[in-house]
């Protein structure tokens, strides 16, 4: 009876426990809401000349500042850690903020990005300085833009248009920065598959799964 009860505890039980997280993850697992229902990008204008909206995508969004070029590198780390690997998905899209003045600093940079790169899901929105800092401004984060209207980090947009990140005292993360790839890697990828699990979990639930998510 003891070996029986030794076999089942050495054997048994790690398979059992395993199989009961793996499969419950998802159902437990919530990435928390930073700032709810941030607002759209309105009449804001892309390279292209089209309108991105924040609606109905999974965004994740950035503010490059006037030094677009000079910063390149950052850009680069955001599309190998995490644009390369995600980017068939057809509800997330890149959205980086920029000022009006650096159209052809942008167009440089998703040239630079398209020569190894899928640039679709990439989108360039031009405005004002002011209008850059009341954007910012109503995000209402911790952190602050640097004085040329950018910043390194990033941060994830649900399709609700809540900014999501990490709100334990111990682990706050409302951006990723773009500077460091092993923070890309580690808290941005951990924190972008929750976002993903959400949304394939949702679709289940409604019998609706689909290949975009």
């Amino acid at each position: 009876m003891k070996k029986n009860i030794v076999l089942f505890v050495l054997f048994v039980l790690p398979i059992v426990a395993y199989l009961f997280f793996a499969s419950g993850v998802n159902s437990f697992t919530k990435l928390p809401t930073i700032t709810p229902k941030i607002a759209d990008l309105g009449d804001w204008k892309s390279l292209k000349g089209e309108k991105v909206t924040l609606n109905k995508k999974i965004t994740i969004l950035g503010f490059s500042g006037t030094e677009i070029v000079k910063n390149r590198g950052n850009f680069f780390n955001l599309n190998e850690k995490i644009y390369q690997r995600y980017n068939g998905f057809k509800d997330l899209q890149f959205v980086v903020i920029c000022p009006l003045g650096t159209e052809e600093s942008a167009k440089k940079l998703v040239e630079s990005l398209g020569a190894f790169t899928d640039v679709s899901g990439w989108h360039f929105v031009f405005a004002s300085p002011e209008e850059i800092k009341t954007y910012y401004a109503q995000l209402h984060l911790k952190g602050s833009l640097d004085n040329t209207l950018g910043t390194s980090n990033v941060y994830i947009v649900d399709k609700e248009r809540n900014l999501r990140g990490r709100k334990d005292k111990d682990d706050y993360k409302e951006g990723y920065d773009t500077f460091h790839p092993s923070e890309l890697s580690n808290e941005m990828l951990d924190d972008f598959k929750i976002i993903l699990y959400e949304y394939r979990a949702a679709l289940k639930k409604n019998h609706n799964a689909t290949k975009e998510l």
